[in-house]
């Protein structure tokens, strides 16, 4: 299941669907609007192996990696989440749920940079061309 958060704006949305990426989204299926962010780990524990997408770098923490679900942070323009939503979803190293499960990830232009549950430091992902 993938959720976006609600600062994920409306026509990246659709692109993810056009490109028949499901999505729910904070504030519309999920939660209700203006959720805090400390609400939004206790929702995604009630829910079935979530990776959680956000352009709030607050959730790139060490504490937020959870066995249960993913949590991605996008370093980029607002308008490019969709493209790097769906590159993410396809990278060899995360295109699976049970891949991205225990990680916290921050996105940007040049890679990606992971935090494992379990481990120490972060891990470095570069793009594949």
């Amino acid at each position: 299941m993938n959720i976006l958060d609600e600062n994920i704006p409306e026509s990246q949305r659709q692109l993810l669907r056009s490109w028949r990426i499901r999505t729910q989204q904070i504030g519309h299926e999920l939660g209700r609007r203006g959720m805090k962010d400390e609400e939004i780990i206790p929702l995604l524990h009630q829910l079935r192996r979530p990776s959680f997408f956000t352009r709030d770098l607050d959730f790139y923490d060490h504490q937020l990696c959870y066995a249960g679900y993913c949590v991605v942070c996008l370093t980029l323009g607002q308008y490019e989440t969709a493209s790097f939503i769906r590159r993410f979803l396809k990278h060899p190293e995360f295109d699976t749920q049970s891949k991205r499960r225990g990680t916290v990830v921050r996105v940007s232009h040049t890679g990606m940079r992971v935090l494992h549950i379990h481990a120490e430091g972060e891990e470095e992902i570069e793009w594949r061309p």
